[in-house]
Formats: C-alpha cells, structure tokens, sequence
C-alpha cells in the first residue's frame, strides 16, 4: 500500500504542473505552467516530429496536412488531459474555441481569395499572361527582371504561391532546357514573390494574420514598401550578372480570355475593396467582407452560365464545336461551386493543423517562455530579425502566429519590422516559404535545396539591408 502510494506521489509530481495563484482586487487568476511535465514534453516532441515531414513532402509523398492535423488533435488531448487532472475541465475548452476562431477567420478569407484565383485561372488570365510573355522573344537576361518585377507585383494581390507558380511556368517554358536560367530564375522569383507579399495584407498569410489582428491598418503596410523593393533588388541585381543573355526563339502560343475574365478580376478588385471597408469602417471581421464579395461572384457566375449555355445551343445547332467541350466533347459551362472545391484544401488543412498546434503549445506555456527570452531579454529589434531567420527554417505561419500568440508590447514600428522579416526571412532558403516549396515541386531536379542555397548569403544580404532600411526611413514609428 505504501509502495502504491509513492508510485501515485510520484506521478503526481511529474504530471501535474506548478500552479501560481496571484490575488489581486479579490479575484483570483491562476497563471499555469506545464513546460516542465510529461504532457508539455509530449506535446513537444510531437509537434516538432509532425513539422519535421513537412518539408519533405515532395520526397516521401505524405502531404504536409497530414502529420500536422494529427499534432494537432495529440496536443489538444494532452492539453485536455493536463488541465483535468487540476479539476479544471472549461479552460482547455474556452482555449480550443479561441484557436478555431482564429482559425475560421483565416480559412473564410482564404476560401474567397482562392476560389476568386481559381476563376481566373479558369477564364485563361494567368494563361494569357505566360503566352504574350513566351511568345514575344525576349533574352533571357530580359525575362528574369521581367518575371521578377511581375512576381513582387502581382503578389501583393494574388498571394505570394499563385505568383511563383505562373511565373516559373514563365521561366520554365522560356528556359527549355537551359537549367542554370531556370534556376537562377526561379530563385528571383521566389525572393521577389515573398518581398512583394509582405507589404500587402493580401500578399502573404503572415500578414494577412497581422492585420487581422489590427496591429496594423491596411495603409500602414506601405511604410515597408521601400525595404520590401531593396529585400528583392539587391540579391535579382547580382544574380542578373550570371544570367546569359542569349535570345532563345519565341514560342508561338496564342490564348484567348474566355467570356466574363475581365469582370471577375474587376469585381475582385471590389471584394478587396469590400473587406478594407468591413475592416476599417464597420468594424467587421475582413473575412466577412471577403464571403460578402465571394456573392459578387456567384452572382456573376449565374450570368456566365446562362450565357455559356446560350452559346453552346447556338453552336450545336449550327454544328460548330464549342471551346469549353472538353475532348470527349463534352460541354461545361462556368459553376462557382466548382471552383470552391478547387480550392487549395492541403493548404487550408495545413493552416488549421499549424494554428491548433501552436495554440496547444501556449496553452502549455511554452510561448511566454520564448517571449521572455525574445523579447524581454534580447529585446524587440533583435528579436524580431531572428524571426526572419527562423521563418527560413520553421516556416513563417507557425512563427508569425507564435508572435501574435505572445503579443509582446511593441511599437508600430516593431509589428512592421516582424512583418517584413517574418514575410522575407524564408526567401533565404527553398523550403522557408510556400512559393519555394512549390517551385521545387514543379521545377523538379532544376530548382532545388541546393541550387537555392548557393545563393543564400546573397539573398540574406538583401534581408539585412532591407531591416536596415525599415529603421532608418521609419526610425519616428520605432
């Protein structure tokens, strides 16, 4: 018996954490730390053994949704299991529904945003693009800066991932088998795609995330506009150096816009628009301005639909075969609905696996540790340059969320700087952000770790200029 009592004190001692009560006013708030027990060190190792997989997704084929989906649910149980065992069976509940609120707003606006992309795509925008670029016989010195420039620009409204993807299609269909262009190209492109995103709400998740959480306004990104331009310029300036300037023969391919292209883009403009204003002048969630311009789009689609149909019995009456039959012969006229289930779910899966993960782990304590350490002791601006370097390694969902979950005090100045670094930081290497993930999956054994590590010193080169320029030009928000 008395064997069996020590036994139950000792697994006591290990499991239940160290509890410090502060009274203050006659209410009681209990701060809990489970860093140093059994369950935080579980919730550890599994989160860092399922984010460990996720770079090597293209390797072993096992989709990065995957392990972090089931990291989540681990943590979540541990988290449950902790706080049970001290009686308290309503705090892990209110945490878990604070984390899929965050994670509703995120998966709304991201719905919207891509199924707005994947219509464009259907009407043939991004396709038109590729073949007047391909087609107009430009060097290969002209299509790097070309490709570059339209990556840091498109970003800002089409996410940084769509970006590199129609623009190393670019690269890649001009390039042929020049391997050493194509490399250095999508390089550029990467850098320039992630520097775009970070000074546009719209441009990257990170700060998308920032915004949401009103650290800062809409207008207040631009005050990173100049860092983002020197974080991509200086690393495309030298690369241009090493990029032949032979004229490969121009490619002849011809697309034509489908019916309605025009309009979507221009009511996704308005949709961009609506959320702005649901933010600043409502006082709205973003992402619920983004579902009110997703109805500009079923609405219209209503209109493509009757029009397509129209024009398809018009065609099969005076026996003309329609554009959008597929080969089978088959007709198929525009569906929204379609266009939502083409939606990036990997992706949006991924998000929600990373934000409970790293929910469960600041419920756990660990985020108050590392903001101490941080931000208290090494201090906001050296802080927040490490977050950029972490982002090349972790990835920068995970780590900007950590930041917003520790909410140090800082000045606006300091939001900004993290956001730069947070959004440029994982350029430095292939797998430190989502457009590099993808371009090696479709540059497959052209763009790869190796050939873009070459060139990191360069690329970080441009990442601490870019800090030192946010200081200098905005040293009065600091």
């Amino acid at each position: 018996m008395n064997t069996m009592k020590k036994l139950l004190i000792t697994a006591g001692l290990l499991l239940l954490p160290a509890a410090v009560a502060a009274q203050t006013g006659g209410a009681a708030a209990t701060v809990v730390n489970f860093t140093a027990t059994l369950y935080g060190y579980l919730g550890v190792i599994i989160f860092v053994g399922a984010y460990a997989l996720v770079p090597m997704e293209n390797t072993i084929h096992l989709r990065k949704s995957k392990p972090v989906l089931f990291a989540a649910g681990a943590i979540w149980v541990l988290v449950s299991l902790a706080y049970a065992g001290m009686g308290d069976f309503h705090t892990a509940h209110d945490a878990i529904k604070a984390s899929l609120l965050e994670y509703a707003e995120l998966f709304l606006f991201l719905l919207a945003a891509m199924t707005y992309i994947n219509a464009m795509e259907e009407r043939n925008v991004f396709q038109r693009l590729r073949a007047f670029l391909v087609s107009r016989g430009f060097s290969l010195r002209m299509i790097f800066w070309i490709t570059g420039v339209l990556a840091f620009v498109i970003s800002p409204v089409a996410d940084n991932l769509t970006t590199a993807l129609l623009m190393g299609a670019v690269a890649m269909a001009v390039g042929g088998k020049n391997k050493a262009f194509i490399g250095l190209a999508c390089i550029n492109i990467v850098v320039a795609a992630n520097a775009g995103g970070a000074f546009s709400p719209f441009g990257d998740i990170t700060t998308l995330m920032v915004w949401q959480k009103g650290k800062i306004a809409f207008s207040g990104f631009f005050a990173i506009f100049i860092p983002a331009v020197v974080n991509w310029l200086i690393p495309a300036v030298i690369m241009s150096f090493f990029v032949d300037k032979d004229v490969p023969e121009a490619l002849d391919e011809a697309v034509t816009m489908k019916y309605g292209a025009w309009s979507i883009m221009a009511l996704f403009l308005a949709t961009i628009a609506t959320a702005i204003s649901f933010h600043n002048f409502l006082h709205l969630p973003p992402a619920a301005g983004m579902m009110f311009g997703l109805s500009y789009l079923g609405l219209f689609s209503y209109h493509i639909k009757r029009h397509e149909n129209r024009t398809h019995k018009y065609d099969a009456i005076m026996g003309v075969r329609d554009r959008d039959c597929n080969s089978q012969g088959e007709f198929s006229a525009f569906d929204i609905m379609k266009k939502i289930s083409r939606a990036e779910w990997d992706t949006l899966l991924f998000f929600y696996g990373v934000i409970l993960c790293v929910g469960g782990l600041a419920q756990f304590g660990y985020l108050s540790l590392v903001s101490k350490f941080m931000y208290a002791d090494l201090g906001a601006t050296w802080a927040n340059c490490l977050v950029g370097v972490l982002s090349a390694i972790v990835d920068n969902i995970p780590v900007m969320f950590a930041v917003l979950t520790m909410d140090p005090s800082m000045s606006q100045g300091q939001w900004l700087l993290v956001t730069l670094t947070a959004g440029t930081g994982g350029s430095m290497l292939a797998i430190g952000s989502a457009a590099g993930v993808a371009l090696m999956g479709t540059a497959r054994g052209t763009y790869t770790f190796g050939a873009h590590l070459k060139w990191t010193p360069v690329i970080a080169l441009g990442y601490g200029a870019s800090i030192l320029c946010h200081l200098m030009i905005n040293s009065a928000l600091m």
